[in-house]
């Protein structure tokens, strides 16, 4: 018996599926964190990025957020470049930044789509309505030294 092809995502359907796995889910300043999937994906889209980027942008956390699984994202009907980016912005638990930025690095298409990220995550307007003065210190540092690594200029 054939299988039938899958039809891939459309980007739509992509967006719809990241929002409602993030579905009640805010960020550190408790803002919907469906706001951030929309702020990177509209940073690789003025990045240059293209369809598989933008994608990735808004699946980039829904892994390792256990919003959705990597089962899910293996048998997703997505492009193997989509899914080999949202792989490689999936941090392990007790990887070293180091061992994640040379993933990222090695990875086609994933460091654009982390600039996207690490630009909105250190949005200083973003980072300001954070109440707590060590956690504002400690993602700009944590930022900061995930640019380096990745050889990204600093903001």
């Amino acid at each position: 018996m054939t299988e039938t092809p899958r039809v891939p995502m459309t980007l739509a359907e992509v967006e719809a599926t990241a929002r409602a796995a993030h579905e009640g889910q805010t960020d550190k300043a408790g803002r919907p964190y469906a706001e951030h999937l929309r702020a990177v994906a509209e940073g690789v889209r003025a990045r240059g990025g293209d369809e598989d980027q933008t994608a990735a942008a808004w699946l980039h956390d829904a892994v390792e957020d256990d919003a959705l699984s990597e089962q899910w994202l293996e048998e997703a009907p997505l492009s193997a470049r989509t899914k080999d980016i949202v792989l490689a912005l999936t941090k392990r638990a007790g990887e070293a930044p180091e061992a994640y930025a040379a993933r990222i690095l090695a990875t086609p298409g994933a460091l654009l789509v982390k600039e996207a990220d690490l630009a909105h995550n250190a949005d200083p307007a973003r980072l300001a309505r954070l109440t707590d003065e060590s956690t504002r210190k400690r993602l700009t540092e944590k930022y900061t030294r995930m640019r380096a690594l990745l050889g990204l200029s600093q903001q």
